[in-house]
């Protein structure tokens, strides 16, 4: 009887454990080029401090090293085969490189007989965090070049034939560090041949899969569209990618843009699919961003005051009516509350055709309004509602209840965008989705932004909400 043997490829070893021996070499160069810069450059007056036991310093840049690497290793920055592009590695590499210096600092000050330096420790923050962003970039860069210069090892069976199996061939083509070339297609149903699956390649319909597996060297088996399978098939796939020792991947379509969100949990012994917990479902985020939110508020209230005290005098002289625009709005949980606007239309907007939305050229607007919603002033007194607590600065933008009524029913997912609370600007309203453009479009931008949340995509957001004036109408 003959057994299938599965195949061993050390790239991923080999470059994995380079990655380990480049990171040690940088962090250790970046702390001996803060200590140079320090002490031996003449650019930072000694002012009567006598030079650093060398032999301290160089045991203690030793032990950052190691621990830069145990905190790399926990960060799953070793993890091969990367693909993408290095801007994309960046922001964790930099976080990895934050922890290790904080706790190296807590631990160069506990020795106090003889101190480390405080300014060299202040140095190698940017000194380390330089070096190992260059040396990772390098490595990067020749882990692409030489995955290039390799013949692709593994042999992939893809299931499905339609536009996911189209999308896995041009990426399997382009990243060449995962070293994968399809070999087969297995139609699934009745599903249309994408132009980018090879129709050299599609072998038929799944029940000739096992006869394929059996007769040649397969490495993984990929299920493109596991959504023409029923129950019964995709067992019996994975116990026949079990006998050929083929690894098994799903591409999974029942939670739509929500994928990165599926949480596994042991119940009983039983494994329990779901959809895991949102970034702000974590106490800690919540309250980092609620401390943002009030720093905000406050300072946004204090700038806005002077334009908004202009903005109050125009109206009262250009329109008649109140100054202020109250209206009620969806927020957290679907909970309604009051937004506060500054009035752009005339008292009346409503009376004859009830809620709508506005429209380039809106003929309730008044000249005015056409100003301060052209620029988003007309948002200024929300400040008000992040102060509260109503709002926060960032979030999906709030819908009054008889759109969200109406959007729940005929717009998938729609009710997702109420699991945090509203904001004031949002990544779907910078990227020019708002007025009458496509609610399936903002709800993608919407729940985006909710996987993803964190500070610094709150501070993109707010900076490019100053330069966003696309369908301000």
């Amino acid at each position: 009887m003959v057994f299938p043997v599965r195949k061993r490829d050390t790239f991923d070893f080999l470059t994995s454990t380079a990655g380990v021996i480049a990171d040690a070499a940088g962090v250790y160069a970046g702390f001996m080029l803060a200590m140079w810069i320090r002490f031996f450059s003449g650019w930072i007056p000694l002012h009567g401090e006598s030079l650093p036991p060398m032999f301290q310093y160089l045991v203690g840049a030793a032990v950052a090293t190691v621990l830069f690497v145990l905190i790399f290793r926990a960060m799953d920055l070793y993890r091969r085969p990367q693909h993408g592009h290095f801007t994309e590695k960046m922001p964790r590499i930099v976080r990895g490189c934050a922890y290790g210096l904080v706790i190296s600092t807590a631990m160069a000050f506990a020795v106090r007989n003889p101190p480390f330096s405080r300014v060299a420790m202040i140095l190698s923050f940017f000194t380390v965090t330089l070096v190992v962003l260059i040396e990772r970039n390098i490595l990067f860069q020749c882990e692409r070049h030489w995955a290039r210069h390799q013949a692709a090892k593994k042999n992939v069976v893809i299931c499905g034939i339609g536009p996911i199996a189209g999308q896995l061939t041009e990426i399997l083509s382009r990243e060449h560090r995962l070293r994968a070339k399809p070999v087969a297609y297995f139609s699934v149903g009745d599903e249309t041949a994408d132009p980018r699956v090879p129709a050299d390649l599609v072998r038929g319909p799944m029940n000739g899969i096992p006869d394929f597996l059996g007769a040649n060297d397969v490495d993984e088996v990929i299920v493109a569209n596991p959504s023409g399978l029923t129950h019964a098939q995709l067992v019996d796939l994975i116990i026949q990618c079990e006998k050929a020792l083929a690894d098994f991947q799903m591409v999974p379509d029942i939670f739509g843009v929500l994928t990165s969100r599926v949480d596994m949990q042991m119940v009983g012994g039983i494994p329990m699919l779901g959809v895991g917990k949102w970034p702000l479902d974590y106490f800690w985020n919540r309250a980092r961003k609620r401390a943002e939110d009030i720093a905000g508020a406050i300072v946004g209230l204090i700038i806005s005051a002077p334009i908004i005290a202009i903005a109050a005098l125009v109206i009262r002289k250009t329109s008649p009516g109140p100054i202020f625009y109250r209206q009620e709005r969806c927020g957290e949980r679907g909970k309604v509350f009051n937004i506060y606007k500054l009035r752009t239309m005339h008292c009346d907007a409503e009376s004859q055709t009830g809620p709508v939305w506005a429209s380039p050229d809106d003929p309730r607007r008044t000249r005015f309004g056409t100003f301060l919603r052209k620029y988003n002033l007309d948002e200024l007194p929300q400040f008000w509602n992040v102060l509260t607590g109503e709002m926060s600065l960032v979030g999906p933008r709030p819908e009054r209840p008889h759109f969200v009524e109406q959007f729940k029913e005929d717009i998938a997912r729609y009710m997702w965008r109420h699991v945090s609370k509203p904001g004031l600007t949002g990544w779907a309203q910078v990227n020019g989705l708002r007025g009458q453009t496509s609610i399936e479009d903002r709800i993608s931008y919407d729940l985006f932004y909710l996987e993803n949340w964190s500070l610094s995509l709150d501070f993109k957001i707010l900076i490019r909400t100053l330069f966003s004036t696309k369908n301000a109408y």
